[in-house]
């Protein structure tokens, strides 16, 4: 009992001194004392410190022992005291030469506590104040703080919340500071309305807006509460919808919250001013850099007279000058739109003013976030070094440069003040993001066929860019074990290279009646041609062996067609090749817009025992339409075919399903031979695949990251050599199974070899889990021929460290 009265009575004095001196927010002489007179300070005595040093007060005084000292002086002494915050009161007295300074010291902060917040996890209010605990204690750094915790209540929608700031003394001057929070209820938004508006509905318009209306099942949104900073950002949202479709008078008259009879929430209204709607006018371009052509630059705005008018087409033509003047070597360019609206018209004409700014160098380049990755990794991506002068085409080349590499969530590159005007610091932070990878994948097929995978890869290997991948594959359909490393920079040059080693085992009996094993060794190199283009040059010697039980190739009575016998054997393969890589997408790992394409062909033939050339091609094309809603468009082709006199063995030709072609199995489509009940895929010498996906809004939570897309794959697989659908063995015909037989020589008729359409369609969904990123791929098959095998659903799946 006398405990909780000696804290109450403390708690109620520390109360006391610190409302009764709520006004105190700047020294002032209401709280000190000066003399008025002057004189030469013969010494200087300090009196009431307790834990500060007199050196330390000393330190803080202009005026020395021997010196005259002056109202003023004295003055600027107590107001120099003062603006250290060491201090709650300090007296100055000069007598006979003598300097007194009395002073009281501020207390110490023992701990700092909050109480009542349920609302706000403690984690965060400590964040927001600046009192910590060791530190001085002032009522200024309390009263602000107080401030910040309210504001940070009013933006989480609690506006009535009330924060009393207390304090209990402790001895040798020391405090404890509580913070008693009374959050109040939380204001939500009853309505959400909209005056003014004609060609949009109030419901399509609550779709642009950020602020919400409160419903019992947005439990996760944080935006059902008023915050009146979000009120402007939504005004900003407002215009930026209208002024990208059409209407350049745009205006939001006002937004007003207003809070119900019953203050359980707040109905806002935004007044708008639609105008009439706008199109293009006249675009020109003008400009006073004579090595660039105004004509060729028009060439570059993606605008055409008559076209709906829209703020960010000429935000996107902005860009797009800039880039090409900074690619045709203007470090720095001006680029101004200029607007001549016609309301007779319903026109707005646009004239892009193109200017040589001033030349600004880049002073220093600091690189921020990276807790792994070394920082020349990062420096050497970069297309600037200290000392250039600034380029904005070479900033967003670097930065795009960096989110290529995979080892970072998020890359920034921001401007800062350098040591002059024609300076500026560059700052590229980064925040690293898993790249170790220990992946797990696992496929579900209509004839119930289960692979397994399990690899480790660290693209980032000691943060120092190596990549060094190992694998192991178990299941039925395949055995596999490799191991890769890739040095990024060999021998300091911009040089990529690596080695791969490599062990492969397929069972295709389920499949193709055979099995094939390889065992073989990759030497590669890559470099840059342009900034959007590489190439790779390898070389490849491997030892591949086709087996085939020996009872399914008897002459006289084949289970397999004999053609797919001839295969059997031991072969080594030694080839050379080549891929060339171009890359023009906004972003190398999500991209919305641009395109990128791949060639690679392989000659084989310099020795070993196998003679062909083989050519792949890729190509993707990507546009978003917003951030929910992008479209992709991909397609990837390949032929092979033999030289010297040579066919193409069936372990080199090309089979297709699965991941390569949803709806169908692993090798579900093209060439077949279905004189057994197996159906065995002969694979096909060429291919031509296309996709089209579009992503979808799943009108989940995003913190749940779960994502969708609708998509279709087409395409076709097939032409064998001629000498592979050859009946090696007559075979009378047998209608009750439906053979109708063969002639040796001739082609056989249960071979089947149809570069016919595939077509199928569907939903993949994309769920970022807690144990790793999955897959679910949902098919229908449009078209296809009765020998191919599908497939309705298949996963994958993978988790990071």
């Amino acid at each position: 009992m006398q405990r909780t009265r000696a804290r109450s009575a403390a708690l109620a004095s520390g109360l006391a001194l610190l409302l009764g001196s709520t006004a105190l927010t700047l020294p002032s002489l209401a709280f000190a004392q000066a003399s008025e007179q002057g004189g030469v300070v013969q010494r200087i005595i300090v009196e009431g410190n307790e834990r500060i040093e007199q050196s330390t007060v000393l330190s803080y005084l202009p005026i020395q022992p021997g010196e005259t000292a002056d109202p003023a002086k004295l003055d600027l002494a107590l107001k120099a005291l003062f603006r250290t915050d060491l201090f709650s009161d300090v007296k100055i007295n000069l007598m006979n030469g003598d300097l007194t300074i009395t002073v009281v010291e501020n207390p110490i902060i023992n701990k700092v506590v909050f109480e009542g917040n349920s609302g706000l996890k403690e984690e965060k209010l400590r964040d927001e104040v600046t009192v910590r605990p060791r530190g001085i204690f002032t009522r200024a750094k309390v009263q602000a703080d107080v401030q910040r915790i309210v504001e940070l209540y009013r933006r989480s929608g609690r506006i009535s919340a009330t924060v009393t700031p207390k304090i209990v003394e402790l001895p040798q001057k020391r405090v404890d500071l509580i913070f008693e929070i009374d959050e109040g209820p939380k204001s939500g938004v009853l309505r959400v309305n909209f005056l003014g508006n004609k060609e949009f509905s109030d419901n399509d318009l609550r779709d642009v807006v950020v602020t919400e209306q409160t419903s019992w099942y947005k439990f996760f949104s944080s935006n059902a509460n008023y915050d009146p900073d979000r009120l402007e950002y939504d005004k900003e949202q407002l215009r930026k919808h209208y002024r990208n479709r059409g209407f350049y008078d745009f205006r939001v008259i006002s937004a007003v919250a207003e809070l119900s009879t019953d203050k359980n929430g707040f109905v806002i209204t935004y007044t708008l001013d639609e105008g009439p709607e706008y199109k293009f006018g006249k675009i020109s371009v003008e400009t006073e850099l004579q090595k660039l052509d105004k004509d060729l630059l028009l060439q570059l705005v993606p605008i055409r007279s008559g076209e709906l008018y829209q703020d960010q087409v000429i935000e996107n033509a902005t860009d797009s000058l800039t880039f090409a003047a900074g690619a045709a070597g203007f470090a720095s360019v001006d680029v101004r739109p200029r607007y001549v609206a016609n309301k007779e018209t319903k026109t707005v004409d646009v004239v892009f003013q193109v200017r040589e700014g001033p030349r600004v160098y880049v002073d220093r380049i600091d690189i921020v976030g990276n807790s792994q990755t070394l920082d020349y990794v990062i420096r050497r991506e970069l297309n600037l070094v200290e000392g250039d002068a600034y380029n904005r085409a070479l900033v967003d080349r670097s930065k795009n440069n960096i989110r290529a590499l995979g080892f970072f969530k998020e890359v920034d590159i921001t401007e800062i003040p350098g040591s002059a005007p024609d300076r500026t610091n560059l700052q590229v932070k980064v925040e690293e993001q898993p790249t170790g990878e220990l992946s797990f994948s696992a496929g579900y097929s209509s004839v119930d066929q289960l692979v397994l995978d399990l690899g480790v890869t660290q693209r980032n290997f000691r943060g120092r860019g190596q990549d060094v991948r190992a694998r192991i594959s178990v299941g039925s359909l395949r055995q596999q074990l490799d191991f890769s490393f890739t040095e990024p920079r060999f021998l300091g040059r911009n040089l990529r290279a690596g080695v791969d080693i490599y062990s492969y085992r397929y069972d295709l009996t389920d499949y193709s009646a055979y099995q094939t094993s390889t065992l073989g060794m990759n030497l590669r190199a890559g470099f840059p041609l342009t900034l959007n283009s590489s190439m790779t040059t390898r070389y490849v010697i491997r030892s591949d062996e086709v087996k085939i039980d020996d009872s399914y190739c008897d002459p006289a009575s084949p289970i397999v067609s004999l053609s797919l016998c001839a295969q059997r054997g031991s072969f080594v393969t030694s080839l050379v090749g080549y891929g060339l890589h171009l890359d023009r997408r906004n972003n190398p790992i999500n991209p919305t817009r641009g395109f990128s394409a791949d060639l690679s062909q392989d000659l084989a033939g310099l020795g070993g025992d196998v003679n062909y050339i083989k050519t792949d091609v890729s190509a993707g094309w990507y546009h978003g339409f917003n951030k929910n809603f992008i479209l992709s468009v991909t397609g990837q082709g390949g032929y092979i075919a033999g030289w010297s006199g040579d066919t193409i063995r069936v372990n080199d030709r090309s089979y297709k399903g699965g991941n390569s072609f949803r709806g169908f199995e692993t090798a579900g489509i093209g060439p077949r031979d279905t004189n057994n009940s197996r159906s065995d895929a002969l694979g096909g010498r060429a291919y031509a695949i296309g996709s089209v996906e579009l992503t979808i809004p799943t009108f989940v939570p995003e913190q749940y990251g779960i994502k969708a897309a609708l998509f279709t794959d087409f395409g076709t697989v097939g032409l064998l050599d001629d000498k592979d659908k050859l009946c090696l063995v007559s075979r009378a015909a047998s209608p009750s199974i439906g053979d109708p037989g063969c002639v040796v020589g001739q082609p056989d008729p249960l071979i089947f070899d149809d570069l016919s359409l595939r077509a199928t369609a569907g939903l993949s969904v994309f769920w970022k889990s807690p144990m790793g990123p999955i897959r679910f791929d949902f098919s229908q098959v449009l078209a296809k021929e009765a020998y191919d095998k599908t497939e309705t659903f298949r996963f994958s799946t993978s988790t990071k460290f």
